[in-house]
């Protein structure tokens, strides 16, 4: 990772909400959720806020790198519909190497919903690869 990031720092990233990301369009295909309300998705909701925490760190790879979520401690605490706009604010917590705790607050200009930590951790993306390989020919699946 590139040198320049450090705990404190904030960034927002927004995103409006289509009937894609609402709950009844959560595993559709299975016919999971589809009598659900249609506001936006607690799932989609927590991907936004890793999408917005990757838009913060993405300046800071260097080549080949990259990142994953690897833990998610947030609440959900008001819908939103359709058409509204949802901003995440991010605030770099703490660096710990290669590993980053995120404080995430989104908002929909009218409520707050949702809000916790995020963490993230930066990988190289080859020797990531090489490991899912190894973990596909152990599962028998075609890559």
């Amino acid at each position: 990772m590139k040198p320049g990031l450090k705990p404190g720092d904030r960034a927002s990233f927004s995103m409006r909400v289509t009937a894609g990301d609402t709950v009844p369009a959560l595993f559709a295909d299975r016919r999971a959720f589809l009598d659900m309300p249609d506001v936006f998705a607690t799932a989609k909701m927590v991907g936004l806020m890793e999408w917005a925490c990757v838009e913060q760190l993405r300046p800071y790879y260097e080549d080949g790198e990259d990142s994953l979520g690897i833990h998610v401690d947030v609440d959900h605490s008001a819908p939103t519909l359709p058409g509204q706009v949802v901003t995440v604010e991010t605030e770099v917590e703490e660096i710990d190497g290669r590993f980053l705790w995120f404080r995430v607050v989104a908002h929909d200009g009218i409520d707050q919903i949702g809000a916790g930590r995020h963490r993230r951790a930066v990988i190289d993306s080859t020797k990531f690869n090489d490991r899912l390989e190894l973990k596909r020919a152990k599962a028998a699946l075609e890559g």
